[in-house]
């Protein structure tokens, strides 16, 4: 089976480029880290690509806002040409950071400022686990899951927040494609935890699944206690990308 090509944009900051090529490597694709702006100096990789992902950590520091520069210097650099990659049905995931720069580059649905992710309501920066549920039927990176996946956040700026109209277009769109699962641990609108666009190929999510594509990365592993692995979230992306 060929093994499609996946590019991970990471930039000054972001700290889980090496983990999501591990996930990607391990779901059977192959690939190669670019930054913002190698991709606007020569779109030829992205072209030659069938996959995108937007690794998390804390671009640029955060400063100005979490993946605010991140998401101006994608959309500034390589917009265009992500937006055609996107109109060619190749998959992109944004994680974390990632999301927050999606959001930031107007990639994912809404009208400018209609969607943002806001300070969790606790006021402070959560790093735990969480379990989050898979529940649309549009997204290419939900296709095939069967469980729950359980993996951490790591954020101060993970809180999903939109009116309650946006909220209600984004539910009947069956744009919703992760909920948190039990507790919310950040107070997103409606529980969510992540989106896609439209097209179902884009998507953004905040918790982290490429730091539980092992059983063994499971904090409770060593009690015998067994979770959802995020691998199936890459696989879906990956055999999705096989198709393009």
């Amino acid at each position: 089976m060929n093994a499609p090509t996946a590019l991970v944009v990471g930039a000054p900051g972001t700290n889980r480029d090496a983990d999501v090529m591990l996930a990607l490597e391990l779901a059977g694709a192959d690939c190669r880290r670019v930054t913002p702006g190698e991709l606007g100096a020569d779109p030829t990789p992205l072209e030659s690509s069938q996959l995108l992902v937007l690794a998390g950590g804390f671009s640029y520091g955060d400063n100005t806002g979490a993946g605010r520069l991140f998401g101006l210097e994608i959309d500034s650099l390589a917009g265009d040409s992500i937006r055609r990659f996107i109109s060619h049905g190749r998959p992109v995931l944004g994680i974390c950071n990632g999301f927050q720069a999606l959001v930031r580059a107007g990639l994912l649905p809404g009208a400018p400022g209609a969607i943002a992710l806001g300070h969790n309501e606790s006021g402070s920066f959560d790093c735990r686990w969480v379990r989050i549920q898979p529940v649309s039927a549009r997204s290419v990176w939900t296709q095939g899951l069967t469980e729950d996946i359980d993996c951490p956040i790591a954020h101060g700026e993970g809180r999903f927040t939109c009116s309650t109209e946006t909220l209600a277009a984004l539910e009947q769109s069956d744009s919703i494609a992760f909920r948190y699962a039990g507790s919310n641990p950040n107070g997103s609108a409606g529980a969510v935890a992540g989106i896609c666009d439209p097209s179902g190929v884009v998507l953004g999510l905040m918790p982290h699944p490429e730091n539980h594509v092992l059983q063994r990365q499971n904090p409770q592993a060593a009690r015998g206690e067994r979770g959802g692995l995020g691998l199936a979230l890459f696989r879906a992306g990956v055999d999705h990308a096989r198709s393009c």
